[in-house]
């Protein structure tokens, strides 16, 4: 079994590659995230850092998060990476799924720091990662989409079959690889705890609807409220 780390956004792409690289036998040591130096959230989710630590305790999987300035985004990523190798990682998995700019910028990261980049989801269509992360009993909110495409209602849901039949129809891409939409996943299989969101507000910024999340917090899988 060999060890890992994981690229972790707190979205559903890195998820379902995390947990598509965990079912394919691989030991993830950390989760790896970044976020912005200035505003401390995840770097074009908008997704707020201490929501990703929820997620590493929610996971039991260690986490690595490195904020990271507007200029210079590589070298800080080499080097937040660069700190976990000495633990025995022999690759990091990504979830890139067609955009080849991304996968080439992988690849030649990890080259340059000595280890292999792991694209579980790549050349597999975007309905079927989607519907198959769904199917494997993940849940995903809605943090950001762009107001061109989706009305302001759709931030805050639940990722499901409404949401998928509105992609559909308005021929967007399915798992937002152009950044079309973002999702922070709340449960699912990797997950011993789920977290529950109880407060939020909308806000428009820079042409996105972006979910602010107010108060949030780890329940019992088996909880029904609030209350742990």
């Amino acid at each position: 079994m060999s060890k890992v780390i994981a690229s972790w956004s707190g979205g559903k792409d890195s998820c379902f590659a995390c947990y598509a690289a965990i079912s394919q036998g691989h030991n993830v040591t950390h989760l790896v995230n970044f976020i912005s130096q200035e505003y401390h959230r995840v770097r074009f989710h908008g997704t707020e850092a201490k929501l990703i630590q929820l997620q590493s305790q929610a996971t039991g999987i260690p986490l690595l998060q490195n904020p990271t300035p507007d200029d210079g985004y590589e070298q800080a990523f080499k080097k937040a990476v660069r700190s976990l190798l000495g633990d025995g990682a022999e690759a990091m998995i990504f979830g890139d799924i067609f955009l080849e700019e991304h996968k080439e910028w992988t690849e030649r990261v990890c080259r340059e720091l000595g280890i292999r980049a792991i694209e579980p989801l790549w050349g597999r269509a975007p309905e079927d990662v989607l519907s198959e992360f769904l199917d494997a009993g993940f849940e995903a909110t809605i943090v950001s989409a762009k107001s061109d495409l989706f009305d302001e209602e759709w931030v805050g849901r639940t990722l499901g079959g409404e949401f998928l039949r509105y992609l559909k129809e308005n021929d967007i891409e399915p798992c937002g690889e152009n950044g079309e939409y973002h999702t922070f996943v709340t449960d699912g299989p990797l997950f011993e705890q789920r977290i529950e969101i109880s407060e939020s507000r909308k806000v428009l910024r820079e042409g996105y609807w972006l979910l602010d999340t107010r108060q949030y917090q780890l329940v019992g899988k088996d909880a029904l409220s609030g209350k742990s």
